[in-house]
């Protein structure tokens, strides 16, 4: 019986504690892996009625958007850049990374504003250019 005792006994104080100093670091990582790998949209900053297409189809999050009003302006990042503004933009985001431009032209805007833009881009380098619509049904 007194080897029973020894057994269980807790003679030398020892408390069981868990150590959460790991748990700690893999959180921390964790955290520093999804800062890192997610993908940050800027979007244009006002609203445009988009035309509608039946052939609409989600593109790319990573993209240059640049906004074409109902009154005509120009929008990039919630700032009006105008049209001379469209190729400074493209050029120097298209410099950190090659990615498409998605021109969200509201519904009413004519297709010379739309067609000036387009080309502003394309003198800018870029190689993807595209209309952002709206899923419409076919009539």
């Amino acid at each position: 019986m007194a080897k029973r005792r020894l057994l269980f006994s807790n003679e030398g104080n020892q408390k069981d504690e868990i150590n959460i100093s790991p748990l700690i670091d893999v959180v921390f990582i964790l955290l520093i892996f999804f800062i890192v790998t997610t993908v940050f949209v800027e979007e244009t900053g006002v609203n445009v009625q988009r035309p509608q297409a039946v052939s609409a189809v989600d593109l790319e999050k990573n993209s240059i958007l640049i906004a074409i009003t109902e009154e005509g302006r120009v929008v990039y990042g919630g700032e009006e850049i105008g049209l001379r503004g469209v190729r400074g933009v493209v050029q120097r985001l298209l410099k950190k990374e090659d990615m498409p431009v998605i021109v969200q032209a509201d519904a009413t805007v004519s297709i010379d504003l739309y067609t000036k833009v387009h080309d502003e881009a394309a003198l800018a380098g870029a190689t993807s250019i595209n209309l952002a619509t709206t899923k419409g049904n076919r009539e």
